[in-house]
């Protein structure tokens, strides 16, 4: 592909999504109300009916797999692999066993552990039998020293159940939380501690498969059933449980699967390595595989220089029609999917969707990825993405049309009211439909505060129109409302636009940014070098961090991204940042610095590193 314009001149591999239009009515206040037009088709709100209906009707499909475990440095292993009837059959044993323990309604499930085949198949029983579950990040327990944020979220819970993969990984954390809750362990449970075997339960004599009180407790299920409890990353503190109902997630998965229609009976093979404890692995994607009758390959791997190795080792075996992930994961998938092309031609394939989420994308990410696809297969690759939170179990809204571009959210989803309201220059987003959630678990100030006189959840993102005259041409971000602020000259400054701008600029050069100058008299930003980047920039592959933010070749390199921003510069000194720091440390997740996806918060970067920020200010600009 010589150009970008033959890039763009490329077609598109067919794939079957839609884009409902939409109806737009606007108050005397200057709040705009924007609904679908499409009506949602009929569906059920249990969230496993449709597994009862896969294990009848595709009872030898691949639902799920996962590498068999090798000794540590060995090859990976072969896959496991779990037929729908086979996970079924599954599912109503450990449904049977969990109605003989002290999980309720009011003592849920909580998961400790990573994505497995036991944690998913836990998952799907306790859902099976109206059990409210909680999947908790793995950090909690294994990169935290005090355990705070594990102790709190247990403490709001107040488990009747505390399931783990390996009991000598988390050993620490059950001896330091658990107290006298009763805890499930898949292997080497710890010594001193009573435990149930996992193993034990699926080879226990529970009865026949459709035994009566699993049948009962299935047809109790209503849609107002609690079915997850999914903590916020606490960015703005402890985390908050938000509450999903078995109908805000099946809602959801209608809504999702009419947007990309090419999902349904069995269309959707998933790679994923996104953490179920969060909306988008957990909801999204495993969610969607059971909704659709998919096919899910768990990755072990993820966006760091050593989990990228798995995840590409797997994707030599796997050939999904939709691949999701981070912005960071696709941007360190594009160097190997470059330089091996048997690589890029078994990931192209099957491929249908490529879909972002998590952050933004920045554009040279995406055309990289369309440049990719073109020269593997003579055609584009619909990239997608959407926007969408934990509290509406996720998605809200979708761009699913072919030839969009990177930022572009799209349009609402099907049955769901938009609406958008005037503050501080900018249209604030709130949401209200069926799979927006009823609250926060066991927080009714919390509650309270998050709904607006209309019953609309208020998200606190800005979103701007791509033509202000045609709302069907969909919306862009336009950042945090509490993260804006002004120049002591008294001009706004819109975080949110700026970071990404400073992305892009930085083309790979860094990860993330955090945006400075609050009562300042001008811009700043720190911003956190890219290792992998920044050492081949180099050519010294073994530099740490403090060697690497002190190279005269990755200096240089980031004085040219302030010049590149100057140059572009038409805003004023609202747009325009004059100096720039690396972060000389890893973020933090028991300060509150990173969330288990690996995104930076802002607030929390600025509050607990304040000396950076002087740096930034202590000599004049000229």
């Amino acid at each position: 592909m010589n150009t970008l314009t033959d890039l763009k001149n490329a077609p598109f591999r067919p794939v079957d999504t839609t884009t409902a239009e939409v109806q737009q009515t606007v108050r005397a206040d200057g709040t705009i109300l924007i609904r679908s037009t499409e009506p949602l088709a009929a569906h059920p709100f249990r969230l496993t009916e449709r597994l009862l209906r896969w294990a009848t009707h595709t009872s030898n499909r691949i639902f799920i797999a996962q590498r068999l475990p090798t000794p540590q440095d060995a090859p990976l292993g072969d896959w496991r692999t779990l037929t729908y009837a086979e996970t079924l059959e599954r599912v109503l044993r450990l449904a049977r066993w969990l109605l003989t323990t002290n999980a309720s309604p009011e003592r849920p499930i909580a998961i400790l552990s990573e994505n497995s085949i036991e944690n998913g198949l836990l998952s799907l029983a306790a859902l099976h039998v109206g059990l409210p579950l909680s999947i908790i990040a793995p950090a909690y327990s294994l990169r935290s020293v005090d355990f705070d944020k594990l102790r709190h979220t247990l403490g709001l819970l107040t488990p009747g159940l505390i399931f783990v993969q390996d009991g000598q990984t988390y050993e620490k954390a059950l001896r330091a939380t658990a107290g006298n809750t009763a805890i499930l362990v898949v292997t080497n449970p710890p010594v001193g501690l009573s435990v149930t075997l996992f193993d034990a339960i699926l080879d226990a004599d529970v009865g026949a498969s459709t035994d009566s009180a699993v049948a009962d407790a299935f047809a109790r299920i209503r849609p107002e059933t609690v079915a997850k409890i999914l903590f916020t990353s606490g960015s703005t503190g402890l985390p908050k449980g938000v509450i999903n109902t078995h109908e805000n997630i099946a809602t959801n998965w209608q809504q999702i699967t009419q947007t990309f229609p090419f999902m349904a009976n069995g269309g959707l093979t998933l790679i994923d390595w996104l953490p179920w404890n969060h909306t988008f692995g957990g909801n999204h994607n495993f969610g969607l595989t059971v909704y659709n009758g998919g096919t899910l390959y768990i990755d072990e791997g993820n966006p760091t220089p050593a989990g990228i190795e798995t995840t590409v080792a797997n994707l030599r075996h796997c050939q999904p029609t939709m691949y999701c992930n981070v912005p960071k994961g696709f941007a360190d998938l594009i160097p190997y999917l470059r330089r091996d092309r048997a690589l890029r031609e078994n990931f192209f394939s099957q491929l249908k969707l490529l879909f972002y989420a998590g952050a933004g994308m920045p554009q040279h990410t995406w055309d990289a990825l369309e440049e990719l696809a073109v020269d593997t297969l003579g055609e584009r690759i619909v990239i997608a993405t959407g926007l969408g939170c934990t509290e509406s179990s996720p998605s809200a809204l979708f761009a699913s049309k072919a030839g969009g571009f990177a930022g572009l959210l799209g349009v609402p989803v099907p049955n769901f009211d938009l609406k958008l309201v005037p503050n501080g220059g900018k249209l604030e987003a709130r949401y209200r439909g069926k799979n927006v959630m009823p609250g926060y678990w066991r927080n009714p100030e919390a509650t309270a505060s998050a709904f607006d006189e209309d019953g609309f959840y208020c998200t606190g993102d800005a979103l701007r129109f791509v033509d202000p005259q045609d709302p069907n041409a969909g919306m862009v971000f336009d950042g945090r409302i509490a993260e804006d602020f002004k120049l002591s000259s008294g001009t706004w400054v819109s975080v949110g636009t700026l970071r990404a701008k400073l992305i892009e600029a930085g083309q790979g050069l860094f990860t993330d940014a955090v945006i400075t100058g609050h009562d300042r008299e001008f811009i700043g930003a720190i911003v956190f070098p890219d290792l992998v980047h920044c050492r081949q920039l180099c050519g010294l592959e073994a530099l740490t961090l403090a060697d690497v933010i002190q190279q005269e070749k990755v200096l240089d390199a980031l004085q040219q991204v302030l010049v590149v921003l100057r140059k572009a510069n038409t805003g004023g000194s609202a747009s325009q940042v004059k100096k720039v720091v690396f972060a000389d440390f890893l973020p933090s997740m028991d300060r509150g610095e990173i969330t288990d996806k690996g995104s930076i918060n802002q607030r929390a970067v600025l509050d607990n590193h304040p000396e950076l920020v002087n740096e930034l200010y202590c000599n004049p600009i000229f």
